[in-house]
């Protein structure tokens, strides 16, 4: 069940708008067709407002719509109403379309659109992308919501990408999101065998059991949050098997903490690792690379290779590719690291995400060394 929204938007002449008898002629014409594809239609408010005008109509079943008039000349349409599951919708987007013909007869429009109406519901079928478009996904069932010390926490079910973690309203990973792993960990480009390992997050368990096929000799992962590794190991068993429901192996240790805790210790103890994963929070999207999360993802890097092998790496998730900004600053502020730091970068498409995704793989510049 969920509450329908349908939109249509048109521009008009403004001169037509542009006196209080032009307007009512629009508004009559408005309201004329409309009447055709909602039954009983009644006047509910009428409202002057600054820079144009508001009515309200409502009709069957609490349909409600409003009309507003802007004296730029747009002309906008909003309609809701309330349907069940299994009822017919009202309208959906091709008797939209129809009805957007027929009222560009009426209004004599120069422009129109009317879009795919939205299903607006108490879980999310909209995400955004990484430069905050709305993504429709078909998600049709909500298999957990809860809010943890740290952030909501939700597994939904897509008919195509399986179950997803959706993490504050942000799509996480999906069980068909395979390549978002192999591409952060470089598989058959890195060589993982018998090395020594830190995964910054991944509570989602996928990172660690891909990580573990291929014979590290340790695996250390800290995760902060207990509730995303409990849901995960329940709803998605497929791509984290069995390594968040021990939490221990004879190669690896899962460690509920907040990570600069392990990282501190290690600095304190002089320990070197040959690989650390940050698989924490995205670069963040904004004007300048300052703030918390920037502080935080700088304060991440600067520990890390301060425990890092001279040959050792950095691998990370990064962004979308339609934030060819952010990910700039971010590659400026890696030029600012000392000791002085090299990166590469790979892209994938991100089945859930429903998009490309950059990746990056960073090291110690031996080269510019002596610059420190």
């Amino acid at each position: 069940m969920s509450v329908q929204t349908i939109l249509l938007d048109f521009s008009v002449d403004p001169a037509r708008l542009g006196d209080e008898c032009g307007q009512r002629a629009v508004f009559d014409q408005l309201e004329t067709v409309l009447k055709d594809y909602i039954p009983n239609l009644v006047l509910s408010a009428d409202v002057k407002i600054d820079g144009g005008s508001l009515k309200l109509l409502v009709g069957k079943k609490g349909t409600s719509v409003s009309t507003r008039l802007f004296d730029q000349g747009l002309v906008t349409v909003n309609i809701e109403y309330y349907k069940e599951e299994n009822e017919a919708p009202l309208m959906d987007y091709k008797s939209a379309q129809v009805l957007e013909n027929q009222l560009k007869k009426y209004l004599s429009v120069t422009k129109s659109q009317s879009y795919i109406p939205l299903k607006r519901c108490l879980f999310g079928r909209y995400y955004p992308s990484s430069d905050n478009r709305l993504l429709e996904y078909d998600i049709d069932e909500v298999l957990f919501d809860e809010q943890s010390p740290f952030q909501r926490v939700q597994v939904v079910h897509s008919k195509s990408l399986g179950n997803m973690l959706v993490l504050d309203d942000l799509q996480n990973i999906a069980e068909a999101d395979l390549i978002y792993t192999e591409t952060l960990m470089g598989r058959g480009v890195e060589n993982y065998e018998g090395k020594e390992i830190i995964i910054l997050g991944g509570g989602d368990g996928a990172l660690l059991y891909e990580l573990l096929k291929e014979k590290p000799k340790y695996v250390w992962m800290l995760e902060i949050d207990e509730l995303v590794m409990k849901v995960s190991n329940k709803y998605l068993s497929t791509i984290c098997g069995d390594v968040l429901e021990k939490r221990k192996g004879k190669n690896y240790e899962i460690i509920v903490e907040d990570c600069m805790l392990t990282l501190n210790k290690f600095m304190k103890e002089g320990r070197k690792l040959d690989y650390i994963f940050g698989d924490l929070t995205d670069i963040p999207i904004s004007e300048s690379a300052c703030g918390e999360l920037w502080e935080f993802m700088i304060t991440i890097l600067e520990s890390a290779f301060k425990i890092l092998k001279p040959s050792g790496k950095f691998m990370t998730h990064a962004n979308g590719a339609n934030c060819p900004e952010s990910l700039k600053m971010y590659e400026e502020e890696l030029l600012k690291l000392k000791p002085p730091v090299k990166f590469t970068k790979s892209k994938a498409f991100v089945p859930s995400f429903l998009e490309e995704w950059w990746f990056y793989q960073i090291s110690f510049n031996t080269t510019n060394l002596g610059d420190a």
